[in-house]
């Protein structure tokens, strides 16, 4: 009899799954309240760590991992830390991978998402906005929509972000909670013209800056190097700045504790936001300083951050979670999509080998210890990126200059 799997959400996670689960011949529909592959849209890269490249290798056709390496960025991946002056503390090394499955990517986050719905679209239902779930008497699950309908499925996976519904009514113990923490993130445009205004490490790899205290930022290239391959598979651009998917650019993001900033910071537009980071980091550099203003206003969002609270193993059932749904992380890492990714291919070598509730357990009982793991480091993370200690962060500084002096020091602290 064939059994099949219900998706609540079409994010990163959720696609990944369903294309996993759809080149291993399995039933899946995926339930997006979206009512069009372009609504909520989200205009800035994200780094594709080895996990999250493994998985999209395992999970799409050939294909379509052909189409999301044609599409990523040919920036390095070097880490550098720095401090407020450009200063450079130490850069962490990534050699590149000889298989492109085990390697660093950057990619627009638009463009991936036109990538995972490729091939999708009988199984992907936009304008599917769940509400809530009943247990029916032969153990399935009916699934209820604001459009009043209901759908059954047999296993029904929640991949619907942190303010997941599945997880509410399914674990409504488990919180998300508000760091106090504050990001504003905008994107530097990068041409010919511009690189030269910059200085050549901000457009080598990612940065993280460290100030003396109370705040830090974070750079990262998106460099195309204008070449723009889409695989053959109808990867379209997008109108505006922010939604740009074919231009290069840095991202930057800069962060504090919510009490640095001005009361009124939730109602700024983006004109006001870059005002108010530039006021924040007048002393800097003048090289990240012109990373703030020459962005343009449509592209600088305020980026509250919240995160998941860890909570004690569940009983397993046909109801399970994956990705922001059930360990939602601050973004200091650079892992959450990730570790979403990371679920997908777990999950469905789960359900591929047995759709039953012992995959599921197996399942989560893993993805409960490197998924909460990433939550705690994450925010570990991000207190540190806002640290108010000025002796710690002297100290770290410190620290940092030496790895950049002892190589076995990096390796034993960094590896």
């Amino acid at each position: 009899m064939t059994r099949n799997i219900a998706i609540i959400g079409g994010g990163v996670g959720g696609l990944c799954l369903a294309q996993g689960l759809r080149k291993a011949g399995l039933d899946v529909t995926v339930y997006e309240r979206d009512t069009t592959p372009a609504d909520r849209l989200q205009g800035y890269r994200v780094h594709i760590d080895p996990d999250g490249a493994r998985a999209l290798h395992d999970c799409l056709p050939p294909h379509l991992w052909r189409a999301f390496l044609d599409t990523t960025g040919h920036s390095g991946q070097d880490f550098g830390f720095l401090t407020e002056r450009l200063e450079l503390l130490t850069l962490l090394e990534t050699p590149k991978a000889t298989d492109p499955a085990d390697d660093h990517h950057s990619v627009s986050r638009i463009t991936l998402r036109q990538v995972l719905l490729s091939g999708l679209d009988d199984v992907v239902r936009f304008g599917k906005s769940y509400e809530r779930y009943e247990r029916l008497p032969d153990g399935r699950v009916e699934l209820f929509f604001a459009d009043g309908t209901s759908e059954s499925a047999d296993i029904v996976v929640g991949a619907d972000g942190g303010n997941s519904r599945v997880r509410r009514q399914y674990l409504p113990h488990a919180e998300r909670v508000e760091t106090g923490i504050t990001t504003v993130a905008g994107k530097f445009p990068l041409t010919e013209e511009t690189r030269k205004l910059v200085a050549p490490r901000l457009t080598d790899g990612p940065n993280n800056v460290i100030p003396p205290k109370g705040m830090g930022l974070f750079t990262a290239p998106h460099d195309l190097h204008g070449e723009v391959a889409y695989g053959g598979i109808g990867v379209t651009e997008q109108a505006g700045a922010l939604m740009d998917n074919t231009s290069s650019y840095i991202l930057w993001a800069f962060g504090a504790n919510g009490s640095r900033f001005p009361a009124d910071i939730s109602e700024m537009s983006g004109e006001r936001l870059k005002v108010t980071v530039a006021r924040m980091i007048e002393s800097w550099d003048p090289d990240l300083r012109r990373l703030v203003d020459m962005s343009h206003p449509d592209t600088v969002t305020l980026l509250p951050i919240r995160t998941s609270v860890p909570i004690a193993p569940w009983p397993a059932t046909n109801i399970t979670l994956l990705g922001d749904a059930i360990h939602s992380m601050t973004p200091m890492r650079g892992i959450g999509a990730n570790t979403a990714l990371r679920d997908a291919r777990l999950l469905c070598q789960a359900l591929t080998g047995s759709i039953s509730i012992e995959a599921i357990a197996d399942y989560e009982a893993q993805m409960r210890e490197y998924g909460f793991a990433a939550v705690r480091d994450s925010l570990r993370a991000a207190e540190q990126f806002v640290g108010e200690s000025r002796v710690a962060r002297a100290g770290f500084k410190i620290f940092l200059r030496l790895a950049r002096r002892f190589p076995s020091l990096k390796a034993k602290a960094f590896s």
